[in-house]
């Protein structure tokens, strides 16, 4: 009796999931489904403190570049979670931690490092923090304001659109200094200051939308211009994505002060 009892007060390893009839139909129990979502999301997170380990070490290019992985785990997650039906509340708090990691804190560590320490103290690091504040407030607004995990637009410039302009800015600037000294930190201060704005503005932008068939019919002319960005970027590279953001960026406005001016003229 002794052996019996003491069996049973064993915990049994791995758990098991029983049915109504006292069976034993699963060893395992099942992996939640916002496992596998949440593993890209954590792979975003771990890219963007590699960013800032790399920035910290003077290696920008491989910096840049880990901004860019961040940014495709990202979109990864959300397909993730949308084939795996995996949406959920500890997802969207995740993938908000992670961004702020990747797409501020990393952004702007890596401007500081790359030219506006120079500016010496504070004004460097009041302008690189700029970026990392402007992100928080971005996603924090986001999170309050999010209906269903599917919109089409967003207020505001989407914080991983601010970090991989920094970015591209930063490896086409490492592989061509067209921009050296002041100069460059003078554009860099600039490029800070109208992102940070942009993220916490009311600019409306467009989601991308997904590439799939539909998305072609419904969206023609923007699919075009957005596989044409694709083949400029694979052959000029980090300048042609720099440009390909600062043309989005330029959409985004453009379009809003139209909004603007039909709104006064009603």
């Amino acid at each position: 009796m002794g052996n019996v009892e003491q069996n049973n007060r064993q915990k049994r390893y791995p758990p098991v999931l029983k049915n109504g009839n006292g069976k034993v139909p699963f060893r395992f129990p099942f992996v939640s489904r916002s496992f596998v979502p949440s593993v890209f999301t954590v792979m975003n997170m771990v890219s963007g403190y590699g960013s800032i380990v790399m920035s910290s070490e003077g290696s920008y290019i491989l910096a840049g570049w880990l901004i860019f992985l961040a940014a495709f785990f990202d979109t990864i997650d959300g397909f993730a979670a949308r084939v795996t039906n995996g949406a959920s509340e500890f997802g969207v708090e995740l993938d908000s931690l992670s961004d702020l990691v990747s797409f501020g804190a990393a952004p702007a560590f890596l401007v500081y490092r790359f030219g506006l320490s120079s500016l010496g103290m504070p004004l460097g690091l009041i302008l690189s923090s700029l970026l990392m504040v402007g992100s928080g407030l971005r996603l924090a607004r986001f999170n309050i304001s999010l209906i269903g995990y599917h919109k089409e637009s967003f207020s505001g410039l989407p914080t991983p659109a601010q970090a991989m302009t920094i970015a591209s800015f930063v490896l086409w600037m490492q592989a061509e200094p067209l921009l050296t000294g002041r100069a460059l930190h003078e554009a860099l201060a600039l490029l800070t200051v109208v992102l940070a704005g942009l993220m916490v503005s009311k600019v409306n932008y467009d989601a991308l939308p997904k590439p799939s068939i539909e998305s072609f019919r419904r969206y023609p002319f923007q699919m075009t211009a957005y596989v044409i960005a694709i083949f400029c970027v694979l052959v000029f590279q980090a300048k042609a994505f720099f440009v390909a953001m600062l043309l989005y960026i330029l959409l985004g406005i453009v379009r809003s002060l139209g909004m603007l001016v039909r709104q006064w003229q009603v």
